[in-house]
């Protein structure tokens, strides 16, 4: 091969190299992470959605179908379940777009075309208080690099000051991906479904339970009067265990994600804007803390699709 040719090659793999590093750091390899405790960076909106049950990788088609009836508008994604601790196809989550903020007023033509395209409409309050962060949207590479990214930061961030923040909500706007997690009021972010979905898994377990204390009395009954007398026992305890009522299955499985045992009162405020602030810094081996590794890796491919 001529040395030219050889040249001409080296030349097209560093400017290749150079591309490929340049996109990824433009996308935001390399940006500051600050997570901070504070006010929301949206008021009150209202928002087209459609909920859904799965690996929340399954997610992007949702963003590209409602971006694609409303492209002006923000997209929004709320997720309810950690996939470390909640098997993927049990996720739930809710996908859609701001029709309104604070107290603007939907179009009605947007309106109709979502909820004829089979979207919901739900609203969330305005909170005092959130955990927050931001990262920017540039590419598609950039939803990977932020989930990825901000979510270890967001896990440090609440476990170490004891916070209880839920659900985690992903928006993207003005070439940034907004996220964000009420300290307050997390229940009036759990759309109707995931309350309906709450209580079917109730009833389910219920009748689990009705089931094996039935099976259990039926196997003991047939065998000694000794035996009979021990299994009831036996039978009674597991009852005990299986048929405890549920008072409030939402509450728990609203703290499932992330509650740390206090609340934003309990921070100690910085004098300037009432705000704390935590930058990236390297985690060093506390083998105590979880990061949210398992879920980025489960989030990467779906949240976004909005470019």
């Amino acid at each position: 091969m001529p040395d030219w040719v050889s040249l001409c090659v080296v030349i097209s793999l560093l400017i290749s190299l150079v591309t490929v590093a340049g996109y990824i750091l433009y996308s935001g390899l390399l940006t500051d992470i600050i997570v901070l405790t504070g006010s929301p960076p949206v008021k009150k909106i209202t928002f087209a959605y459609k909920f859904k049950e799965g690996p929340y990788k399954n997610c992007r088609q949702l963003f590209k179908e409602s971006h694609s009836i409303g492209p002006k508008l923000s997209c929004i994604g709320v997720f309810y379940d950690d996939p470390k601790k909640v098997p993927g196809p049990q996720c739930r989550y809710a996908v859609g777009s701001i029709l309104s903020e604070g107290k603007n007023q939907a179009d009605e033509e947007l309106l109709k075309s979502y909820e004829t395209s089979g979207f919901n409409v739900f609203s969330f309050p305005e909170v005092t208080h959130v955990v927050a962060t931001s990262f920017p949207h540039r590419t598609h590479l950039s939803v990977l690099l932020g989930v990825r990214r901000v979510y270890p930061r967001l896990e440090h961030y609440i476990k170490e000051r004891r916070l209880c923040a839920h659900p985690f909500l992903q928006i993207y706007r003005e070439g940034q991906i907004q996220f964000m997690a009420p300290l307050a009021r997390q229940g009036d972010f759990y759309v109707p479904e995931v309350r309906q979905v709450e209580r079917r898994l109730s009833e389910q377990e219920e009748l689990h339970s009705d089931s094996e204390l039935s099976d259990s009395n039926s196997e003991y009954s047939s065998g000694s009067g000794v035996l009979l007398s021990d299994s009831r026992g036996t039978s009674l305890a597991a009852s005990s265990v299986h048929s405890v009522p549920i008072q409030d299955q939402g509450d728990r499985n609203n703290r499932g994600r992330s509650s740390r045992g206090t609340s934003f009162k309990d921070l100690d405020w910085e004098q300037t804007g009432g705000q704390q602030a935590e930058r990236e810094e390297p985690l060093h081996g506390d083998s105590n803390q979880k990061s949210l590794e398992a879920p980025t890796q489960e989030w990467w491919g779906a949240v976004g699709g909005e470019e």
